[in-house]
């Protein structure tokens, strides 16, 4: 998703050539601030990582766990994110995970009733036996569910479930390598679960210096630069100031170079949701940009006719 603005270069020359680059939204993960402070009730519940003994039995392949004989994830919804954050339900409070994450939807083989106790026993004694231990089985609030935002409710919903009408279970297994969570849903006709390994977050954006956005623009006509955002929201996160102060520094530098910015957005969420946050975080970093001295050129009538438009982009 993307929209566009035009900055031209310092106030002092505004005339010149247009080049465009493309800003590219890269979701944070540990320095993301929570929604609310509802958000870290967790750490508050009187629940304690300390208190579950570390378990250091051999684990395969992730996701790790497979489904009960008898039951199926083929041809169903699945996922797997690298790195995101998913909120486990514990004793009636979100616990905040950052990691890899696997989720799906599964149901009986055909001929096979689902049986909810069955599922949610053989889970129990699978984890146990690696030395886990089940947490809680409780119901989340609508109302808590939706504040999540669509970053959970639809980036988590092949293995989040129908929280909204039956209960979530969790487990835990405490590792040295990263704790492993387990989030499981089950109604009478099928079931849902999440599998977190917690990992601790590397940035993998680099910062590009004004001279290489420079070199980028010329070659190919536009350069890509990672800002990070806050998760859902379009609050650029302070480790990415130097990217802006680069892109400000090569305005600055290149009086004449007139810019466009595409705010880009990944598929998680609606399209609408992911129109309205890609304008917004191009917003963000126009108005980051003027702040830092450039000058906005995007309020004439050419400039507007300029923006209405559409990209052909090879993929």
């Amino acid at each position: 998703m993307l929209s566009a603005a035009l900055l031209a270069g310092c106030k002092q020359n505004p005339e010149g050539a247009s080049s465009e680059y493309k800003v590219s939204s890269v979701e944070a993960g540990s320095q993301v601030a929570p929604y609310d402070e509802a958000q870290d009730a967790g750490k508050t519940t009187g629940f304690d990582i300390e208190s579950i003994p570390v378990s250091d039995a051999p684990l395969g392949d992730f996701p790790y766990f497979s489904l009960p004989d008898g039951y199926t994830s083929e041809r169903r919804d699945s996922f797997t994110k690298d790195f995101a954050r998913f909120p486990f339900w514990v004793k009636g409070a979100p616990v905040w995970v950052e990691g890899k994450f696997f989720g799906a939807t599964f149901v009986p083989v055909e001929g096979k009733e689902m049986s909810e106790f069955e599922v949610k026993k053989n889970f129990e004694s699978m984890i146990t036996q690696l030395g886990g231990v089940k947490l809680s089985e409780e119901r989340i609030p609508y109302d808590t569910v939706k504040s999540w935002g669509e970053e959970i409710t639809m980036g988590f919903l092949a293995g989040l479930g129908d929280v909204y009408n039956v209960p979530a279970t969790t487990f835990v297994l405490r590792r040295d390598g990263g704790n492993v969570w387990v989030h499981l849903v089950t109604n009478s006709a099928q079931g849902w679960y999440i599998v977190g390994q917690e990992k601790a977050f590397e940035q993998s954006a680099s910062l590009l210096p004004a001279s290489s956005l420079k070199d980028a623009i010329d070659k190919h006509g536009k350069a890509v630069v990672h800002v990070n955002f806050a998760t859902n929201a379009s609050a650029i996160l302070p480790a990415s100031q130097p990217q802006v102060d680069a892109i400000a520094a090569l305005l600055k530098q290149e009086g004449s170079l007139k810019l466009a910015i595409n705010g880009h957005t990944d598929n998680s969420g609606s399209i609408e949701r992911n129109r309205k946050l890609s304008e917004e975080r191009a917003a963000a970093v126009r108005a980051a940009l003027i702040t830092s001295g450039i000058d906005a050129k995007n309020d004439t009538a050419d400039g507007k006719a300029k923006n209405r438009r559409v990209e052909l982009v090879k993929l």
